[in-house]
């Protein structure tokens, strides 16, 4: 079967990951399934087809980031075979194609599964099976909680988080704001809504809450609902096809909110820009990573790195979207995790080295913001910077805050 960057598959494969696996009596180290001498078998679910395919750029730009890392001799002398299945942002789907990667591919671990609801449906099941669910895309809480499931880390601020800081900054500059609120229907929304609610404690008023599920065709009805409200606040819980359809709608029938949008949709070039540059200015976001449209970036070392990546192996990936910076950041951390490991590439090591990093800095990052974890601290990220679109690009707003949970 044909394998390539497609909606059924991405596989960065090698001669060195055809190769036979050396037997563990000439092993030069420790090994589970998934490792060996020459290669690290490495799983991953994204949805490169249906209401999330946006982020389909992440899934390809870790593809095209483990073929750098191949073509310069791979990670301790072992080459990366990256095997990553399209879920389509559905549950049972990702159900499917995990166990797959588990039960057939024999992963190593699980890296970067996309999705809230769908790392929800294999949360306890990759816990069970004692494999690593390691840097999973999505900022819900519950991915730090290393008492009851031990092998699942985000990497992401989480969601709480973030919505800590909104709520910073909307009672330090917005103390009369009537709150309407649209969010997913599932954990990633309603996550967002809690941090959201108990950064405010109380002192502002939320008036409107209005949800919708991933099936629905637009969200136009609930934004007429939001404005009809009264609100003037919009905290705009979506991922991108529905934020961008949320930021059209309101600036067709007249709302002008302050409109707070969450970090997962604000990419320019995925959802500002099909949403219109004149619907879009003025809206406020959090951010932890370098914006490439942002020209104080230009002569950036961290940047320059960057896009030289993008022109040599994903030429065909968006420089304007924040998820091709993100997919080459995140890569980027799990590679200082296995060259960590070094020899010892079983589960339990890789999980050890996950929560082992200390002060990690790297080139896309914001200045001050770096990843640290320990064996109790699941949560890699955790400070964030406010910041307004002015048109062209996100300008900074205020200091770098932390939203860190207690």
């Amino acid at each position: 079967m044909k394998r390539g960057i497609d909606r059924r598959t991405v596989l960065v494969s090698s001669a060195a990951a055809a190769a036979t696996v050396a037997t563990r009596a000439w092993a030069k180290g420790s090994y589970d399934p998934g490792a060996s001498d020459t290669e690290i078998k490495i799983g991953n679910t994204n949805p490169y087809s249906g209401p999330a395919s946006a982020y389909s750029q992440i899934g390809k730009t870790i593809a095209a980031y483990f073929k750098k890392v191949n073509a310069e001799g791979g990670i301790n002398g072992r080459k990366i075979n990256f095997i990553s299945y399209d879920d389509g942002y559905s549950p049972p789907k990702t159900v499917e194609q995990v166990r797959k990667l588990v039960e057939s591919d024999e992963v190593l671990f699980l890296f970067q599964s996309l999705g809230t609801p769908c790392n929800t449906a294999i949360h306890k099941y990759m816990n069970a099976k004692k494999v690593p669910q390691l840097f999973v895309a999505t900022g819900a809480t519950k991915w730090g909680d290393p008492k009851h499931f031990p092998w699942t880390m985000g990497w992401q601020p989480s969601y709480q988080s973030e919505g800590h800081i909104y709520a910073k900054y909307l009672i330090q500059t917005k103390p009369d704001a009537k709150i309407g609120i649209l969010y997913q229907n599932d954990d990633y929304g309603k996550d967002y809504v809690k941090g959201l609610k108990d950064g405010l404690g109380g002192k502002l008023k939320i008036i409107s809450e209005q949800p919708y599920e991933t099936t629905d065709a637009t969200v136009d009805s609930q934004i007429i609902s939001l404005k009809e409200s009264g609100a003037d606040v919009f905290f705009n819980v979506t991922t991108p096809k529905f934020a961008a359809q949320a930021i059209k709608k309101a600036g067709e029938i007249g709302w002008k909110p302050v409109h707070l949008l969450n970090n997962v949709s604000q990419s320019v070039g995925a959802v500002l820009k099909p949403a219109g540059i004149e619907y879009s200015k003025g809206i406020l976001s959090t951010y932890y990573l370098k914006d490439a449209n942002d020209p104080q970036w230009k002569d950036d070392a961290g940047m320059k790195e960057w896009i030289a990546f993008m022109d040599k192996y994903f030429p065909e990936g968006d420089k304007t979207s924040s998820f091709t910076i993100y997919g080459y950041t995140v890569a980027q951390s799990l590679m200082q995790v296995l060259t960590q490991c070094g020899d010892n590439l079983t589960r339990a090591n890789v999980m050890k080295e996950a929560a082992n990093l200390h002060d990690l800095k790297l080139g896309t990052l914001l200045p001050g913001i770096t990843i640290n974890t320990g064996p109790d601290d699941f949560y890699p990220i955790k400070q964030m910077q406010m910041q307004r679109f002015d048109g062209e690009r996100w300008v900074a707003v205020g200091p770098v805050m932390s939203g860190a949970l207690g």
